[in-house]
């Protein structure tokens, strides 16, 4: 049965493709409430106006905060007409009934998208203007709720074709609507706060920013915002890059992982790891780490986690290398060092870094806990007949270290304590693998014994079949396929070892 509409009330952001349902509303004579601009635009169209004001008996406060905020405005939209008790209250407080809600929310998402500033865009979060929809939907078995200027055209319709009414299926429809909409309207707001909160936390020292040389490319200009006096004293260079930075980052989340135990040493080139190494000195340790591919290491960022010596210093000095990354720098170190003008010396101090990674990505941002997880030979499950032997499970737990921090699909090969070769940023694992093997073979490692880690489960066992044919002895891998036992199989028929530890390392 078609329900008459008998009073409605009105109040819009946006007066376009307003007019043919104001006619309508005239034309049935029903009484209309309204507020500010929208109250004038339908007096404008001739048709009589109620203003909110007269109706609750209270003037619009607060620079128009608060309008429709009201018993009289809420009682008269939720007050359900076949409850006694509840048509005996609305009588009692002289509440009349509103059957039709019109509401176009303020444009929140436009102003954002605007530029505006954040003052504007507080103002533009409507407050009563969703309370009203949400109130209005709820009663929809008496209340038709109209909750967008796309509506105008086809409410104006029904209403024409039911003779100024609505059934309660249309009210129903219109009411999911209406929550669509302030669904929509509170999940964009929640947005914007939290990208503000992001970006606050990510610029809470903001007066301290660090003009950089320039960003990736020398036409985009760059600045680090935060506190780097409290992670470095810069000993000695030129002003750091956005690409130093860069590597800088990835250099020190990679040494994380070596901070106990031998002296370690580590060169990065574009955030991957050219070579690591631990050994008893640091002089071999980065002897070590650039045997692994001194043609990478040519520009590299260095990192170690123990004081440089002297000896360690003559070594390095023989390298063109951008940035040193060290916990302190002997005084004769520092003077070998020091004899490259722009070579930049950074003395690390110890710091606790954030618990969580935030990106910027399209419009918004994203954010992901820090990958703190690394699995020890405590984690490791032998899967095959043999298992690794005390000097492969060393590698094995070596080579996974390095492997977290190495850009996907990535695979690494390595011995105890050093780092042979690593196949990077591939589309795919097969040429991961086949990358690494041709480097260690380019920079004399036999892979005779060595060990292989894979960042994620191999669902073929083709790397496998690979790495057996190049000596590999022992691998760790998540694990996880469906074709888990393909790859088991594999290890079986060529007498390899393998692990699995349930835990995937992607790094994009």
């Amino acid at each position: 049965m078609s329900q008459p509409i008998r009073s409605a009330l009105v109040s819009v952001y946006y007066k376009d493709r307003l007019e043919p349902l104001v006619a309508l509303l005239k034309q049935h004579g029903v009484t209309i409430y309204s507020t500010g601009g929208t109250q004038q635009f339908i007096e404008e169209q001739g048709a009589d106006v109620t203003a909110v004001e007269s109706l609750t008996g209270f003037p619009a406060v607060f620079g128009g905060r608060v309008k429709t905020l009201h018993p009289k405005v809420f009682g008269g939209i939720l007050h359900r007409r076949h409850e006694a008790s509840d048509l005996r209250e609305a009588e009692q407080h002289q509440i009349p009934p509103i059957d039709l809600v019109v509401v176009d929310l303020y444009p929140f998402e436009e102003t954002v998208a605007s530029g505006a500033p954040e003052q504007d865009i507080i103002e533009k979060i409507d407050i009563g203007g969703i309370s009203l929809l949400r109130a209005a939907a709820k009663n929809f078995r008496d209340v038709l709720v109209v909750s967008s200027r796309d509506q105008y055209e086809a409410v104006t319709q029904l209403l024409t074709e039911k003779n100024g009414g609505t059934d309660l299926e249309d009210r129903r429809q219109y009411a999911a609507a209406a929550f669509a909409a302030t669904a929509h309207y509170d999940t964009a707001i929640s947005g914007y706060f939290k990208e503000k909160a992001n970006s606050q936390q990510l610029s809470a020292n903001s007066s301290q920013e660090t003009p950089l040389r320039y960003g990736e490319n020398p036409h985009q200009a760059g600045t680090f915002r935060g506190d780097l006096d409290a992670l470095f004293d810069q000993l000695h260079g030129k002003q750091l890059s956005y690409n130093n930075l860069v590597d800088v980052d990835a250099a020190v989340l990679l040494m994380q992982e070596f901070q106990q135990g031998k002296p370690a040493c580590a060169i990065l080139k574009h955030t991957n790891a050219c070579g690591v190494a631990q050994a008893d000195s640091l002089h071999t340790a980065y002897l070590n780490a650039l045997a692994c591919d001194p043609i990478s290491a040519f520009g590299g960022v260095i990192i170690v986690n123990k004081p440089v010596d002297k000896a360690t210093a003559q070594e390095l000095n023989k390298l063109f290398f951008e940035v040193l990354i060290a916990p302190e720098f002997d005084a004769a170190a520092l003077t070998v060092l020091q004899s490259k003008k722009n070579r930049i010396l950074l003395r690390q101090k110890p710091v606790d870094f954030p618990q969580k990674q935030v990106k910027t990505l399209l419009n918004g941002v994203i954010e992901q806990d820090f990958d703190r997880a690394i699995e020890t030979a405590d984690d490791f499950k032998t899967v095959t007949d043999s298992a690794p032997t005390p000097e492969e499970t060393e590698a094995l737990e070596f080579a996974l270290k390095v492997c977290k921090h190495t850009k996907s699909n990535t695979i690494v090969l390595a011995r105890a304590g050093q780092l042979l070769a690593s196949g990077v940023g591939q589309t795919s694992r097969v040429d991961a693998l086949k990358q690494a093997i041709e480097k260690a073979h380019a920079f004399g490692f036999d892979l005779k014994g060595a060990v292989m880690a894979s960042d994620a489960f191999f669902p073929f066992p083709d790397c496998v079949e690979i790495a057996g044919a190049a000596g590999i002895r022992a691998v760790v891998q998540p694990g996880g396929s469906i074709k888990d036992q393909d790859s088991i199989a594999a290890c079986n028929q060529l007498g390899m070892a393998m692990v699995m530890t349930g835990v995937r390392h992607f790094k994009h």
